[in-house]
């Protein structure tokens, strides 16, 4: 009898999530409204109209009133901020992106992090207490601290209000990784440098931004995007972005204690519980089943997960972020990552309890 498959259930928004109604019909409006909006005939000022109504709307999202830089996505807006910000040593904590490691490179010092996944703000007082202080710092002495608000392993999430407070006492600036989290007007009185990334928030791949309070503190280089930046603009997936972020982002905290609460019942282990975190993400060890296992298994029952993020989870690497947190190198091997998007239902949740479950007998059924 020929098998019948169940339909696919994608519990991987933190990588990538389906564009909303709205990104779509703005992406659209973006693809016929087809010139150069560098051009100076009428075609490109109108594609210039709609580029800067797109950038008008991003800003408000986030009751940004400085700059806005649209970039390909958040880790180029990181490599924007922390190569070209003016400023002098880069400080990031142990558990930032990839993209943000890359991007600090050589120049960089790293602050620790406590077992939950939060930074230890007596660490990054001491780090910036090694630099020149205040009112005697020069711009090229500042240094820049990069800070992921919310960790995309993990969803733990910092506190960005504590963590501007010290820098910005230490004569500091303050880049904030905020691809993971809703549009809010949070960070506008917080960060120097904002970096988004539009298809974690329901907008087309391949389009972000860099909000930046003060231009001054960024190294010009030509080109595009008041010259911060080369290459035409992205004028459908603006729109698009601009779109997605009309549409309000549902509240998944009931959904995720759900699931967290089955998983310890069952005998699975939640990072960073204690710890303020993502209500869409969750990240969790089942002791004696690889990640690898655990994907395999899940995909066999048309669950898609991941482990870790989307930017490290084909590399067989242990995670550093864990790792960071104290944990060993073997149980890092151990730990998936499940994050909801906008129609996760509770069904949902309960389908993945259902699967979760069924590995655990097996790891125990094995182990016995």
């Amino acid at each position: 009898m020929e098998r019948v498959l169940p339909q696919r259930l994608y519990l991987d928004h933190a990588a990538t999530t389906a564009m909303t109604s709205a990104a779509r019909a703005g992406l659209l409006r973006g693809v016929e409204m087809w010139a150069n909006p560098s051009s100076p005939h009428a075609e490109g000022r109108e594609a210039r109209a709609g580029l800067e109504q797109a950038r008008k709307e991003i800003g408000a999202a986030y009751g940004w009133t400085g700059e806005i830089l649209l970039t390909s996505g958040a880790s180029e807006s990181l490599w924007i901020a922390l190569r070209r910000g003016i400023g002098g040593r880069r400080l990031v904590s142990r558990v930032e992106h990839d993209a943000a490691m890359r991007a600090a490179g050589e120049r960089a010092d790293f602050i620790d992090v406590a077992a939950d996944g939060r930074v230890c703000l007596t660490d990054l007082r001491n780090k910036l207490a090694l630099g020149a202080a205040g009112d005697a710092m020069t711009a090229a002495e500042r240094p820049l601290v990069c800070i992921q608000w919310c960790n995309s392993e993990t969803g733990v999430l910092q506190p960005i209000a504590d963590v501007a407070q010290i820098v910005h006492e230490a004569g500091g600036l303050l880049l904030v990784d905020a691809a993971q989290m809703p549009a809010s007007p949070a960070l506008a009185d917080l960060a120097d440098f904002v970096a988004l990334s539009a298809h974690k928030r329901g907008g087309p791949p391949g389009i972000g931004a860099l909000l930046v309070r003060n231009l001054a503190t960024l190294v010009p280089t030509g080109g595009q995007e008041r010259g911060y930046r080369a290459g035409t603009e992205n004028l459908p997936a603006a729109l698009g972005y601009a779109a997605a972020l009309d549409e309000p982002e549902p509240d998944h905290t009931t959904l995720r204690q759900r699931l967290d609460d089955a998983i310890r019942r069952s005998g699975g282990i939640v990072v960073g519980e204690g710890s303020p975190r993502h209500p869409a993400i969750g990240s969790y060890r089942l002791p004696g089943v690889s990640a690898n296992a655990q994907l395999i298994r899940l995909d066999l029952e048309g669950i898609a997960v991941s482990a870790g993020s989307a930017c490290a989870s084909g590399s067989l690497k242990p995670s550093h972020v864990l790792r960071a947190m104290g944990w060993t190198e073997e149980d890092t091997r151990e730990v998936i990552r499940v994050s909801f998007g906008r129609n996760t239902t509770e069904a949902d949740i309960e389908r993945f309890i259902q699967a979760w479950r069924k590995m655990a007998r097996g790891a125990r059924m094995l182990a016995a």
